[in-house]
């Protein structure tokens, strides 16, 4: 199966040996030579004998801009999916390819009975929180800490450790839970919500409040804030993962996400009872 966009991109499974290397070296070309965590093409092209899925966005020449890599696994003996790597070059960028290759992935998946979809993604990076919750539908389960060990020799994880969430989407409904792609669209009474953390202090504050609904504060661009200092960073670090593991850890679900246009902020929507 492969689709092709008005644009003249092409979304269609990985299948030759130059398309599966150069996966490989936008891999690097993303998180650097040294990154530790490279997915060899071996393992993106057994992973497809087995059900998996190595798909990739091509344009119009034949070159890969972006791909997705995932496989396939069973929990509570259902079968599911893990996609673990999605990848979009940066002159491609701000096209919708990651939204474009996940759903891509979707419709491969379905006829095979796979109901949920697994990823990982730091909670700091609004981008991809706007992605996965708002144009996916998709919900944070459980926040890990430092996932893929404390240092990956990634400059592209700046430093601060590889906290992130899991995040399940709900395959069935096109949209992700109930029926509705995302929920984030702004609710007017999302600006009423406490704010749990400050960006700018040094430590997260010990006495968060006992509400039922919180708003949690992540930066627009977590680069610019490393970029000023590691130092910063590591407190922003510290604190969010305060702050999100206390109130998930006392069974408050991410239910949105918000972003305030003329302010430029972002906030994860926490409910006590997972209820919008």
């Amino acid at each position: 199966m492969s689709v092709t966009s008005a644009d003249g991109i092409t979304i269609r499974r990985v299948e030759t040996t130059d398309e599966y290397d150069a996966c490989v070296r936008m891999q690097h070309a993303i998180w650097g030579e040294s990154f530790t965590e490279i997915v060899p093409a071996t393992m993106l092209r057994i992973t497809q004998k087995i059900g998996g899925v190595t798909a990739g966005a091509f344009d119009a020449d034949g070159a890969l801009l972006g791909f997705v890599f995932g496989m396939m696994g069973v929990i509570d003996g259902k079968l599911v999916h893990w996609s673990d790597l999605l990848a979009v070059h940066s002159s491609a960028r701000n096209k919708g390819l990651g939204r474009r290759l996940k759903m891509y992935q979707r419709e491969l998946l379905l006829p095979l009975g796979v109901e949920t979809m697994f990823w990982t993604y730091d909670p700091l990076v609004a981008k991809n929180a706007y992605l996965n919750i708002v144009r996916l539908g998709a919900r944070p389960k459980e926040y890990v800490v430092d996932m893929y060990g404390a240092d990956t020799h990634s400059a592209l994880h700046g430093g601060i450790g590889t906290d992130r969430f899991i995040v399940a989407w709900d395959l069935a409904v096109e949209g992700g839970a109930n029926g509705r792609t995302g929920t984030a669209a702004e609710d007017p009474a999302w600006r009423d919500l406490p704010v749990v953390n400050d960006l700018d202090a040094a430590h997260a504050s010990g006495d968060l409040p006992d509400a039922d609904m919180v708003r949690v504060e992540v930066p627009a661009d977590i680069e610019q804030v490393i970029a000023r200092g590691m130092s910063a960073a590591s407190r922003l670090r510290a604190s969010t993962r305060h702050v999100l593991t206390h109130y998930m850890e006392r069974g408050y679900c991410i239910t949105g996400f918000s972003h305030l246009v003329p302010e430029d902020r972002y906030f994860y929507i926490l409910s006590r009872n997972g209820t919008r």
